[in-house]
């Protein structure tokens, strides 16, 4: 989907949007964010034409959205808006059902979709299908409400501000319960939030916007934080766009460190010769199939016996696949120096925070990493 030129001129002369050009690419989460006014959630509108654009095209599939009839094109769209929307006076079942009903689906094909949808989103249909809003959680009616916008299969899904009416707790949930989601079925969504936290967690590209509805940057998380265009962008995204930066960044096996490796059936002299010749204080201990144990310290590698009947359990590490982010919070958690890395149950290597920061750093201007030894 693309926006060439967009604009927005209300009819008292005020500027709601200027000059927007921005491709949504297919598949991807398009986050629109920005401060009260600069024209997120009139951008968003004029692409269902619930505003009408003042100059410029909107192509959906190369077709311009002006030129096609508002109803069609309206049912071709999903919308999910801040208090949900559903009828009130319908049940769950029926308002998931609106839009393939309009469409004129037969009646067990609607069924069936309103069964498959309502059990994607997390309501059980047995128990929730025949409720009414009322009798829903601020949370399950959000719920219902993505559901019906997905009824009938749109290509477009259009989301304002969907999360911002339940409380911090719940919110966090349906993030996490969303990207599940929007990992399945993969729809072109744009979203509109005023708060840069829910743009960073859900985004794949986020456009800031500033009053007056000018784009200032339209990037991927990570260049976002890292590399702010303008003054605006680097103080709305804020001073702490260091640590926003860490739920972004992907572990990067060049960034761990690799301390000495015992196993749990060597002998404590062995294991003491191993951290004599690294001049380390600790190693890490695996069993035989090289899969993460623990470590033992060197304080616990005098006397005689073996590494397991001395070594320490680990409980500090994180998948292969996990953030910087949720690697910092298992060491702050757990007041560790150091974090594995493991593939499955294999230990790949160790996060400390010294290579944490530098993988923070590299990822932001590319760099080779330089880690301090953790050992």
């Amino acid at each position: 989907m693309d926006l060439e030129g967009v604009s927005k001129t209300f009819p008292d002369g005020s500027v709601g949007v200027r000059e927007v050009n921005l491709h949504f690419a297919a598949g991807e989460l398009s986050v629109l964010v920005g401060p009260s006014g600069c024209g997120k959630t009139t951008t968003m509108k004029m692409i269902n034409r619930i505003i009408e654009p003042s100059t410029g095209r909107i192509l959906l599939g190369g077709e311009d959205v002006t030129k096609v009839d508002v109803h069609e094109l309206r049912r071709r769209i999903g919308y999910v808006i801040q208090n949900v929307g559903l009828f009130p006076h319908q049940s769950i079942r029926n308002n998931v059902a609106t839009v393939p009903k309009l469409l004129g689906w037969a009646k067990p094909k609607i069924s069936d979709r309103v069964e498959e949808l309502l059990t994607t989103v997390g309501l059980d249909p047995t128990t929730y299908g025949d409720r009414y809003p009322h009798q829903l959680s601020g949370g399950q009616r959000q719920r219902a409400g993505v559901a019906r916008a997905l009824a009938a299969d749109p290509s477009v899904l259009l989301m304002d501000e969907p999360f911002s009416a339940v409380d911090p707790v719940v919110r966090e949930r349906l993030q996490s319960e969303f990207l599940r989601l929007q990992a399945a079925v993969r729809k072109t969504i744009v979203f509109v939030t005023h708060d840069i936290e829910e743009a960073v967690r859900l985004g794949d590209r986020i456009a800031v916007m500033s009053e007056g509805g000018k784009v200032e940057q339209f990037a991927s998380p990570p260049e976002l934080l890292g590399k702010p265009a303008t003054e605006f962008v680097a103080d709305f995204v804020g001073a702490d766009r260091g640590l926003k930066r860490l739920a972004v960044t992907d572990i990067d096996t060049e960034d761990l460190e690799h301390p000495p490796v015992v196993h749990v059936n060597d002998s404590l002299a062995d294991a003491r010769a191993v951290l004599d010749r690294a001049e380390a204080r600790w190693a890490v201990v695996l069993d035989d199939n090289d899969d993460l144990h623990g470590w033992i310290s060197l304080d616990r590698a005098q006397g005689s016996g073996t590494v397991v009947q001395h070594g320490r359990r680990m409980e500090a590490w994180v998948p292969a696949d996990a953030s910087l982010k949720t690697a910092f919070s298992q060491m702050l958690q757990l007041d560790a120096g150091w974090v594995a890395v493991l593939d499955g149950g294999r230990f790949l290597g160790v996060l400390t925070p010294e290579s944490l920061h530098s993988a923070l750093r590299r990822s932001v201007d590319g760099s080779v990493p330089e880690t301090a030894g953790a050992v």
